[in-house]
């Protein structure tokens, strides 16, 4: 695959251009591009503790994404990514809260993970369920699980006989007590920076995914039922049971994305706690194109502009939606290259310049 068309390129390149317009809209709005680049850049990579917020949401995007990959190469959209790592985030809380108190970390963190990860995984396996046997669109029945478990946070956190933390004066507010000890995900250890080990778990999660669709039988199959469904059934791939995983287990990863979430500081469960990382993780893989590094970078990429623009509307008065603006810009960039790249490597087939390699690059591009 040329560099052009690798989507990590892509991603820098898209920013770039993206920035360039973000700091006229900048210049618009009353503050001076160095104004503004310099809060952005200090938002961004300016303290230890900017940098830790912004690899813990990467490793967010990061486990939706990689979730989402493994579902879409099986020719399923995933977009209850919220709804998902809802259930995850009050599966975490539930364990986490009703521990004893002296659990230690060994035993405490994997079952508020593992945990996690199974309601995210049952969750989604209501959709695919529907969709496996019943032939019901997991698109629709994705997204309309997401109200349902934004719900859910809501009345678990209202409801004193469910999670909500005991209730002492009028000001308690509608949360969870918090995690006990043991179940708090760790600190990587560097000086003032709030980044933890998830980190690190996604990062495995991501290599886990990239290696299942590459190397391994399983992933072949995926791609064989996302390519051609009645191709792959008359082969003897079972079609219904393959869906079915695929898009329980992009809902299991999406729960411990929840679980992760909730494991962090402040440590409990609040409504409004997911912050949007479903439709954002969403985003991260479709632009990833199904390229691992393609994921990481992306990932990065958003989770860096989110402290940078909450700086940037600090420091430099600029209106956040100019910083939606410039995000949504990127993701239109990312999206029309894409297209662009795929259509020239088509053309370039067509018109017989080298087409086995670039018809080999179009088929396997999306898994480097």
């Amino acid at each position: 695959m040329r560099l052009t068309y690798h989507p990590a390129f892509t991603a820098l390149a898209s920013t770039a251009a993206a920035a360039v317009i973000g700091l006229v809209l900048c210049a618009v709005a009353g503050a001076s591009p160095a104004t503004a680049v310099s809060a952005l850049a200090e938002g961004m990579f300016g303290t230890p503790y900017a940098i830790g917020k912004s690899v813990n949401t990467a490793a967010v995007l990061l486990l939706v994404a990689a979730g989402f990959v493994l579902a879409y190469r099986a020719g399923l959209v995933n977009v209850g990514g919220e709804g998902q790592i809802c259930a995850g985030g009050i599966a975490a809380a539930a364990i986490g809260t009703t521990l004893p108190t002296g659990t230690p970390a060994a035993l405490a963190l994997p079952l508020v993970l593992a945990g996690a990860a199974a309601a995210g995984f049952g969750w989604a396996a209501i959709a695919a369920a529907l969709r496996a046997w019943l032939g019901t669109s997991e698109i629709i029945t994705t997204l309309l699980l997401n109200f349902v478990g934004i719900a859910l946070v809501t009345l678990m956190v209202h409801e004193p006989f469910l999670l909500r933390q005991p209730v002492t004066s009028s000001e308690t507010l509608p949360q969870s007590s918090a995690l006990i000890d043991g179940a708090r995900l760790p600190l990587l250890g560097l000086t003032g920076s709030p980044a933890t080990i998830a980190v690190v778990i996604a990062l495995i999660a991501v290599i886990a995914v990239g290696v299942l669709l590459r190397h391994t039988a399983s992933g072949i199959r995926l791609s064989a039922l996302g390519h051609a469904p009645e191709a792959a059934a008359r082969l003897g791939i079972p079609v219904a049971r393959t869906r079915f995983l695929a898009l329980s287990g992009a809902g299991g990863f999406a729960g411990l994305a929840g679980g992760l979430l909730v494991a962090t500081a402040p440590f409990i469960l609040a409504e409004g706690f997911t912050s949007g990382y479903g439709f954002s993780g969403l985003v991260v893989g479709l632009l990833a194109r199904g390229s691992m590094l393609g994921l990481v970078s992306v990932g990065l990429l958003l989770a860096l502009l989110v402290s940078g623009g909450i700086n940037l509307q600090l420091v430099a008065g600029v209106p956040a939606t100019t910083v939606s603006i410039v995000e949504s810009l990127i993701i239109l960039f990312i999206a029309a290259t894409a297209g662009w790249a795929t259509r020239r490597r088509l053309a370039r087939t067509r018109d017989g310049a080298g087409p086995a390699s670039d018809r080999a690059a179009e088929l396997t591009g999306a898994g480097r």
